[in-house]
Protein backbone atom coordinates (compact mmCIF):
# COMPACT_ATOMS: atom_id res chain seq x y z
CA UNK A 1 0.00 0.00 0.00
CA UNK A 2 3.08 2.58 0.74
CA UNK A 3 4.28 1.98 -2.38
CA UNK A 4 0.99 2.55 -4.03
CA UNK A 5 0.91 5.76 -2.83
CA UNK A 6 4.06 6.89 -3.78
CA UNK A 7 3.63 5.77 -7.18
CA UNK A 8 0.92 7.77 -7.03
CA UNK A 9 2.15 10.85 -5.45
CA UNK A 10 4.92 10.95 -8.33
CA UNK A 11 2.13 10.23 -11.14
CA UNK A 12 0.35 13.32 -9.88
CA UNK A 13 3.70 15.08 -9.27
CA UNK A 14 4.96 14.02 -12.87
CA UNK A 15 1.58 15.10 -14.50
CA UNK A 16 2.11 18.39 -12.83
CA UNK A 17 5.56 18.95 -14.34
CA UNK A 18 4.38 18.52 -17.53
CA UNK A 19 1.61 21.10 -17.31
CA UNK A 20 4.02 23.60 -15.53
CA UNK A 21 5.84 23.61 -18.86
CA UNK A 22 3.36 25.05 -20.34
CA UNK A 23 2.50 27.82 -17.45
CA UNK A 24 6.24 28.45 -17.62
CA UNK A 25 6.30 28.72 -21.44
CA UNK A 26 3.29 31.44 -20.81
CA UNK A 27 3.81 33.14 -17.73
CA UNK A 28 7.55 33.99 -17.80
CA UNK A 29 7.59 35.95 -20.61
CA UNK A 30 4.83 38.22 -19.37
CA UNK A 31 7.48 41.18 -17.92
CA UNK A 32 9.56 40.98 -20.63
CA UNK A 33 6.95 41.75 -23.32
CA UNK A 34 7.88 45.39 -23.57
CA UNK A 35 11.67 44.82 -23.91
CA UNK A 36 10.83 42.08 -26.44
CA UNK A 37 8.15 44.53 -28.58
CA UNK A 38 11.38 47.29 -28.28
CA UNK A 39 13.64 44.63 -29.92
CA UNK A 40 11.26 43.81 -32.51
CA UNK A 41 10.63 46.95 -33.39
CA UNK A 42 6.80 46.90 -32.45
CA UNK A 43 4.98 50.35 -33.48
CA UNK A 44 2.17 49.43 -31.24
CA UNK A 45 2.59 48.35 -27.95
CA UNK A 46 -0.91 46.98 -28.08
CA UNK A 47 0.24 44.34 -30.22
CA UNK A 48 2.37 42.90 -27.22
CA UNK A 49 -0.32 40.83 -25.68
CA UNK A 50 -0.31 38.92 -29.33
CA UNK A 51 3.02 36.77 -27.87
CA UNK A 52 0.62 35.40 -25.06
CA UNK A 53 -2.61 34.59 -27.14
CA UNK A 54 -0.56 33.43 -30.08
CA UNK A 55 0.46 30.31 -27.30
CA UNK A 56 -2.14 29.76 -26.78
CA UNK A 57 -3.68 29.59 -30.47
CA UNK A 58 -0.70 26.81 -31.06
CA UNK A 59 -2.50 25.00 -27.73
CA UNK A 60 -5.44 24.66 -29.54
CA UNK A 61 -4.68 23.80 -33.12
CA UNK A 62 -1.97 20.91 -31.34
CA UNK A 63 -4.38 18.88 -28.86
CA UNK A 64 -6.70 18.68 -32.20
CA UNK A 65 -3.67 17.32 -34.29
CA UNK A 66 -1.64 15.02 -31.35
CA UNK A 67 -4.81 14.09 -29.26
CA UNK A 68 -6.04 11.14 -32.00
CA UNK A 69 -2.54 10.19 -32.66
CA UNK A 70 -2.33 9.88 -28.86
CA UNK A 71 -5.19 6.37 -29.33
CA UNK A 72 -3.08 5.24 -32.19
CA UNK A 73 0.46 5.28 -31.24
CA UNK A 74 0.23 6.02 -27.43
CA UNK A 75 0.30 8.94 -24.75
CA UNK A 76 4.55 8.67 -24.30
CA UNK A 77 5.76 8.87 -27.83
CA UNK A 78 2.86 12.21 -28.24
CA UNK A 79 5.01 13.72 -26.06
CA UNK A 80 8.55 13.08 -27.25
CA UNK A 81 7.09 14.37 -30.81
CA UNK A 82 6.06 18.00 -28.68
CA UNK A 83 9.11 18.76 -26.86
CA UNK A 84 11.44 18.25 -30.24
CA UNK A 85 8.61 20.34 -31.86
CA UNK A 86 8.66 22.82 -28.72
CA UNK A 87 12.44 22.66 -28.56
CA UNK A 88 12.96 24.05 -32.77
CA UNK A 89 10.13 26.77 -31.88
CA UNK A 90 12.25 28.31 -29.08
CA UNK A 91 15.18 28.69 -31.16
CA UNK A 92 13.00 30.66 -33.86
CA UNK A 93 12.18 32.69 -30.87
CA UNK A 94 15.24 33.61 -29.76
CA UNK A 95 16.82 33.77 -32.96
CA UNK A 96 14.70 35.92 -34.84
CA UNK A 97 14.35 39.70 -35.32
CA UNK A 98 11.14 40.04 -37.27
CA UNK A 99 8.01 40.10 -34.76
CA UNK A 100 5.74 37.90 -37.37
CA UNK A 101 8.35 35.19 -37.18
CA UNK A 102 8.39 35.58 -33.42
CA UNK A 103 4.59 34.86 -33.72
CA UNK A 104 4.78 31.97 -35.83
CA UNK A 105 7.63 30.72 -33.06
CA UNK A 106 4.79 31.20 -30.42
CA UNK A 107 2.28 29.25 -32.17
CA UNK A 108 4.82 26.56 -32.68
CA UNK A 109 5.71 26.87 -29.27
CA UNK A 110 1.96 26.30 -28.53
CA UNK A 111 1.74 23.50 -30.69
CA UNK A 112 4.19 21.33 -29.33
CA UNK A 113 3.79 22.18 -25.39
CA UNK A 114 -0.37 20.99 -26.75
CA UNK A 115 1.61 17.22 -26.58
CA UNK A 116 2.18 17.57 -22.93
CA UNK A 117 -1.20 19.35 -21.68
CA UNK A 118 -3.53 17.51 -23.60
CA UNK A 119 -1.37 13.86 -22.97
CA UNK A 120 -1.91 14.77 -19.01
CA UNK A 121 -5.47 14.76 -18.87
CA UNK A 122 -5.61 11.83 -21.59
CA UNK A 123 -3.33 10.08 -18.77
CA UNK A 124 -5.19 10.94 -15.78
CA UNK A 125 -8.39 10.07 -17.44
CA UNK A 126 -6.49 6.58 -18.57
CA UNK A 127 -5.65 6.09 -14.42
CA UNK A 128 -9.20 7.23 -13.06
CA UNK A 129 -12.71 7.73 -13.35
CA UNK A 130 -15.63 9.85 -12.09
CA UNK A 131 -15.00 12.33 -8.79
CA UNK A 132 -11.41 11.08 -8.07
CA UNK A 133 -10.69 11.84 -11.71
CA UNK A 134 -11.66 15.53 -10.71
CA UNK A 135 -10.02 15.55 -7.78
CA UNK A 136 -6.64 13.86 -9.13
CA UNK A 137 -6.76 17.19 -12.15
CA UNK A 138 -7.58 19.46 -9.65
CA UNK A 139 -4.38 18.54 -7.86
CA UNK A 140 -2.88 19.40 -11.41
CA UNK A 141 -4.51 22.75 -12.62
CA UNK A 142 -3.70 23.91 -9.24
CA UNK A 143 0.00 23.51 -9.50
CA UNK A 144 -0.24 24.42 -13.02
CA UNK A 145 -2.05 27.14 -12.30
CA UNK A 146 0.57 28.15 -8.77
CA UNK A 147 3.47 28.63 -11.30
CA UNK A 148 2.42 31.89 -12.01
CA UNK A 149 3.30 32.46 -8.60
CA UNK A 150 7.09 32.45 -9.55
CA UNK A 151 6.72 32.76 -13.40
CA UNK A 152 7.10 36.68 -13.61
CA UNK A 153 9.52 37.03 -11.01
CA UNK A 154 11.83 34.30 -12.24
CA UNK A 155 11.31 35.89 -15.86
CA UNK A 156 12.40 39.53 -15.06
CA UNK A 157 15.53 38.12 -13.05
CA UNK A 158 16.31 36.14 -15.97
CA UNK A 159 16.03 39.37 -18.05
CA UNK A 160 17.84 41.40 -15.77
CA UNK A 161 20.55 39.72 -14.93
CA UNK A 162 21.12 37.93 -18.70
CA UNK A 163 18.94 38.92 -21.40
CA UNK A 164 14.97 38.25 -22.62
CA UNK A 165 16.74 35.30 -24.64
CA UNK A 166 17.46 33.38 -21.93
CA UNK A 167 14.30 33.44 -20.63
CA UNK A 168 13.44 30.74 -23.57
CA UNK A 169 16.55 29.06 -22.61
CA UNK A 170 15.41 28.39 -18.92
CA UNK A 171 12.61 27.25 -19.95
CA UNK A 172 14.24 24.68 -22.61
CA UNK A 173 16.52 22.95 -20.02
CA UNK A 174 13.47 22.79 -17.80
CA UNK A 175 11.51 21.20 -20.36
CA UNK A 176 14.08 19.13 -21.13
CA UNK A 177 14.69 17.52 -16.84
CA UNK A 178 11.00 16.92 -17.06
CA UNK A 179 11.43 14.87 -20.02
CA UNK A 180 13.86 12.99 -18.64
CA UNK A 181 11.59 12.29 -15.72
CA UNK A 182 9.00 11.28 -17.81
CA UNK A 183 10.97 8.83 -20.24
CA UNK A 184 12.52 7.11 -17.24
CA UNK A 185 9.66 6.73 -14.88
CA UNK A 186 6.26 7.47 -16.59
CA UNK A 187 4.70 3.63 -18.41
CA UNK A 188 2.24 4.22 -21.22
CA UNK A 189 -1.18 4.71 -19.24
CA UNK A 190 -3.34 3.35 -22.50
CA UNK A 191 -5.09 0.45 -22.46
CA UNK A 192 -4.51 -2.15 -25.17
CA UNK A 193 -8.37 -2.62 -25.97
CA UNK A 194 -8.47 1.05 -26.23
CA UNK A 195 -6.02 1.40 -28.59
CA UNK A 196 -7.22 2.04 -32.12
CA UNK A 197 -5.39 1.33 -35.22
CA UNK A 198 -3.83 4.46 -37.12
CA UNK A 199 -6.38 5.33 -40.15
CA UNK A 200 -7.15 9.12 -41.11
CA UNK A 201 -10.48 7.73 -40.57
CA UNK A 202 -9.89 8.32 -37.14
CA UNK A 203 -10.32 11.72 -37.05
CA UNK A 204 -13.35 11.80 -38.00
CA UNK A 205 -14.64 8.90 -36.76
CA UNK A 206 -13.91 10.11 -33.01
CA UNK A 207 -14.88 13.81 -33.93
CA UNK A 208 -18.56 12.46 -34.41
CA UNK A 209 -18.56 10.17 -31.45
CA UNK A 210 -17.64 13.53 -29.15
CA UNK A 211 -20.52 15.60 -31.03
CA UNK A 212 -23.03 12.81 -30.37
CA UNK A 213 -21.50 13.12 -26.32
CA UNK A 214 -24.13 16.20 -25.76
CA UNK A 215 -22.56 17.14 -22.37
CA UNK A 216 -19.24 16.73 -23.48
CA UNK A 217 -19.77 19.05 -25.99
CA UNK A 218 -21.59 21.87 -23.35
CA UNK A 219 -18.99 21.49 -20.87
CA UNK A 220 -16.06 22.52 -24.04
CA UNK A 221 -18.21 25.22 -24.51
CA UNK A 222 -18.50 26.31 -20.84
CA UNK A 223 -14.52 26.06 -20.51
CA UNK A 224 -13.78 28.42 -23.57
CA UNK A 225 -16.02 30.97 -22.52
CA UNK A 226 -14.34 30.90 -19.03
CA UNK A 227 -10.63 30.14 -20.34
CA UNK A 228 -11.11 33.15 -22.53
CA UNK A 229 -12.44 35.21 -19.67
CA UNK A 230 -9.18 34.57 -18.07
CA UNK A 231 -7.13 34.55 -20.98
CA UNK A 232 -8.19 38.00 -21.04
CA UNK A 233 -6.52 39.08 -17.83
CA UNK A 234 -3.41 37.26 -18.61
CA UNK A 235 -2.86 38.95 -22.12
CA UNK A 236 -3.39 42.14 -20.70
CA UNK A 237 -1.83 42.10 -17.04
CA UNK A 238 1.14 43.46 -17.34
CA UNK A 239 -0.20 46.73 -19.39
CA UNK A 240 -2.81 46.76 -16.97
CA UNK A 241 -0.71 47.19 -13.60
CA UNK A 242 2.54 48.49 -15.36
CA UNK A 243 0.57 51.26 -17.63
CA UNK A 244 -2.18 52.02 -15.88
CA UNK A 245 -1.45 51.60 -12.91
CA UNK A 246 2.49 52.48 -13.15
CA UNK A 247 3.64 49.30 -11.29
CA UNK A 248 6.18 47.69 -12.93
CA UNK A 249 8.76 46.98 -10.20
CA UNK A 250 5.63 45.68 -8.24
CA UNK A 251 3.68 43.58 -11.38
CA UNK A 252 5.21 40.22 -10.80
CA UNK A 253 4.57 40.04 -6.96
CA UNK A 254 0.88 41.25 -7.52
CA UNK A 255 0.65 38.60 -10.78
CA UNK A 256 1.76 36.07 -7.88
CA UNK A 257 -0.73 37.14 -5.25
CA UNK A 258 -3.23 36.62 -7.48
CA UNK A 259 -1.93 33.28 -8.52
CA UNK A 260 -2.23 32.14 -5.07
CA UNK A 261 -5.85 32.97 -5.04
CA UNK A 262 -6.61 30.55 -8.12
CA UNK A 263 -4.06 27.83 -6.91
CA UNK A 264 -6.05 27.87 -3.35
CA UNK A 265 -9.40 27.08 -5.43
CA UNK A 266 -8.12 24.59 -6.93
CA UNK A 267 -6.51 22.71 -4.02
CA UNK A 268 -9.93 23.63 -2.11
CA UNK A 269 -11.58 21.88 -5.04
CA UNK A 270 -9.88 18.46 -4.64
CA UNK A 271 -10.68 18.35 -0.94
CA UNK A 272 -14.63 19.34 -1.75
CA UNK A 273 -15.82 17.43 -4.93
CA UNK A 274 -15.64 13.92 -3.77
CA UNK A 275 -18.54 15.45 -1.06
CA UNK A 276 -20.37 17.84 -2.82
CA UNK A 277 -19.59 16.71 -6.68
CA UNK A 278 -18.68 18.28 -9.52
CA UNK A 279 -21.95 19.97 -10.99
CA UNK A 280 -22.55 21.43 -7.69
CA UNK A 281 -19.53 23.18 -7.19
CA UNK A 282 -19.60 24.87 -10.72
CA UNK A 283 -23.04 25.62 -10.51
CA UNK A 284 -22.23 27.65 -7.06
CA UNK A 285 -18.72 28.92 -8.72
CA UNK A 286 -20.93 30.18 -11.99
CA UNK A 287 -23.22 32.23 -9.68
CA UNK A 288 -20.50 33.68 -7.66
CA UNK A 289 -18.47 34.65 -10.83
CA UNK A 290 -21.61 36.80 -12.36
CA UNK A 291 -21.99 38.45 -9.18
CA UNK A 292 -18.64 39.82 -8.52
CA UNK A 293 -18.53 40.81 -12.36
CA UNK A 294 -22.01 42.83 -11.56
CA UNK A 295 -20.87 44.48 -8.46
CA UNK A 296 -17.69 45.79 -9.58
CA UNK A 297 -19.46 47.34 -13.35
CA UNK A 298 -21.82 48.73 -10.36
CA UNK A 299 -19.90 50.37 -8.52
CA UNK A 300 -16.98 51.42 -11.19
CA UNK A 301 -19.44 51.98 -14.45
CA UNK A 302 -18.02 55.45 -14.61
CA UNK A 303 -14.80 54.22 -15.87
CA UNK A 304 -12.53 55.16 -13.45
CA UNK A 305 -10.15 52.74 -11.79
CA UNK A 306 -10.13 51.87 -8.24
CA UNK A 307 -7.33 52.07 -5.85
CA UNK A 308 -4.70 49.04 -6.41
CA UNK A 309 -6.33 47.54 -3.78
CA UNK A 310 -9.93 47.39 -4.23
CA UNK A 311 -8.68 45.93 -7.96
CA UNK A 312 -6.66 43.12 -6.40
CA UNK A 313 -9.39 42.24 -4.10
CA UNK A 314 -11.89 41.90 -6.85
CA UNK A 315 -8.92 39.93 -9.18
CA UNK A 316 -8.73 37.67 -5.93
CA UNK A 317 -12.40 37.10 -5.71
CA UNK A 318 -12.88 36.25 -9.49
CA UNK A 319 -10.13 34.42 -9.46
CA UNK A 320 -10.66 32.40 -6.26
CA UNK A 321 -14.35 31.21 -8.21
CA UNK A 322 -12.25 30.16 -11.59
CA UNK A 323 -10.22 28.12 -9.78
CA UNK A 324 -13.27 25.76 -8.59
CA UNK A 325 -14.53 25.91 -12.39
CA UNK A 326 -10.92 24.83 -14.63
CA UNK A 327 -10.76 21.10 -13.60
CA UNK A 328 -14.30 20.24 -13.05
CA UNK A 329 -15.09 21.37 -16.37
CA UNK A 330 -12.40 19.66 -17.77
CA UNK A 331 -13.64 16.53 -15.66
CA UNK A 332 -17.02 16.75 -16.42
CA UNK A 333 -15.89 17.08 -19.98
CA UNK A 334 -14.11 13.84 -20.24
CA UNK A 335 -16.20 12.18 -18.30
CA UNK A 336 -18.29 10.55 -20.49
CA UNK A 337 -14.96 9.61 -23.02
CA UNK A 338 -12.98 6.88 -21.56
CA UNK A 339 -12.88 5.35 -24.82
CA UNK A 340 -11.91 8.16 -26.99
CA UNK A 341 -9.70 10.18 -24.27
CA UNK A 342 -7.31 10.87 -26.67
CA UNK A 343 -8.97 12.58 -29.09
CA UNK A 344 -11.92 13.50 -26.59
CA UNK A 345 -9.08 15.47 -24.82
CA UNK A 346 -8.06 16.78 -27.99
CA UNK A 347 -11.04 18.32 -29.24
CA UNK A 348 -12.10 19.75 -25.70
CA UNK A 349 -8.75 21.63 -25.49
CA UNK A 350 -8.93 22.85 -29.34
CA UNK A 351 -12.78 24.22 -29.22
CA UNK A 352 -12.13 25.59 -25.50
CA UNK A 353 -8.63 27.37 -26.23
CA UNK A 354 -9.67 28.21 -30.08
CA UNK A 355 -12.65 29.91 -28.59
CA UNK A 356 -10.93 31.78 -26.07
CA UNK A 357 -8.32 33.25 -28.22
CA UNK A 358 -10.53 35.51 -30.39
CA UNK A 359 -12.53 36.13 -27.03
CA UNK A 360 -8.88 37.36 -25.47
CA UNK A 361 -8.19 39.37 -28.28
CA UNK A 362 -12.09 41.01 -29.01
CA UNK A 363 -12.24 42.23 -25.29
CA UNK A 364 -8.62 43.40 -24.81
CA UNK A 365 -8.80 45.54 -26.94
CA UNK A 366 -11.06 47.81 -24.97
CA UNK A 367 -8.87 47.33 -21.81
CA UNK A 368 -6.70 50.86 -22.62
CA UNK A 369 -7.65 53.04 -20.00
CA UNK A 370 -9.88 50.77 -17.70
CA UNK A 371 -10.18 47.60 -15.92
CA UNK A 372 -14.19 47.78 -16.68
CA UNK A 373 -14.43 46.49 -20.04
CA UNK A 374 -12.72 43.73 -18.27
CA UNK A 375 -15.43 42.76 -15.83
CA UNK A 376 -17.79 43.43 -18.61
CA UNK A 377 -16.44 40.87 -20.12
CA UNK A 378 -16.13 38.97 -17.68
CA UNK A 379 -20.28 39.10 -17.36
CA UNK A 380 -20.85 38.33 -20.56
CA UNK A 381 -19.14 35.29 -20.32
CA UNK A 382 -20.23 34.19 -17.33
CA UNK A 383 -23.82 34.28 -17.81
CA UNK A 384 -23.42 32.07 -21.22
CA UNK A 385 -21.94 30.25 -19.63
CA UNK A 386 -24.69 29.76 -16.77
CA UNK A 387 -26.96 29.61 -19.91
CA UNK A 388 -25.63 26.93 -21.34
CA UNK A 389 -25.25 24.63 -17.69
CA UNK A 390 -28.77 24.99 -17.40
CA UNK A 391 -29.19 23.79 -21.29
CA UNK A 392 -27.15 20.63 -19.75
CA UNK A 393 -29.41 20.08 -17.20
CA UNK A 394 -32.40 17.55 -16.73
CA UNK A 395 -34.81 20.42 -17.33
CA UNK A 396 -32.82 21.85 -19.64
CA UNK A 397 -32.65 18.67 -21.73
CA UNK A 398 -36.84 18.49 -21.98
CA UNK A 399 -36.97 22.10 -23.06
CA UNK A 400 -34.77 21.56 -25.99
CA UNK A 401 -36.32 18.89 -26.57
CA UNK A 402 -39.93 20.27 -27.12
CA UNK A 403 -38.35 22.76 -29.25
Amino acid sequence: MQKQNRSQFEFVVLMAALMSIVALSIDAVLPALPMIGDYLSVSNPLDNPKLITSIFLGLGIGQLIFGPLSDSFGRKPIVYAGFILFFIASIICVTTKSFEMMILGRVLQGVGLACPRTMCIAMIRDTYEGDYMAKIISIVVMVFILVPVIAPTLGQYLMNHYNWQFIFTFNLIFGLIVMLWFWLRQPETLNDKYRIPYRLKIFKTGTVQFFKIRSAVIYTLLSGFITGSFMVYLSTSQQIFEKQYDLAEEFPLIFASLAISVGLATFLNSQLVIKYGMKRIVHTAMISFIIISLLFIILYNSGTNPSIGILIAFFALQFFTIGFLFGNLRALAMEPMGHIAGIGSALNGFISTVMAVPIADYIGTYVVNTVTPLFIGFLVCGLISLALFYLNSNKGAKVLSKI
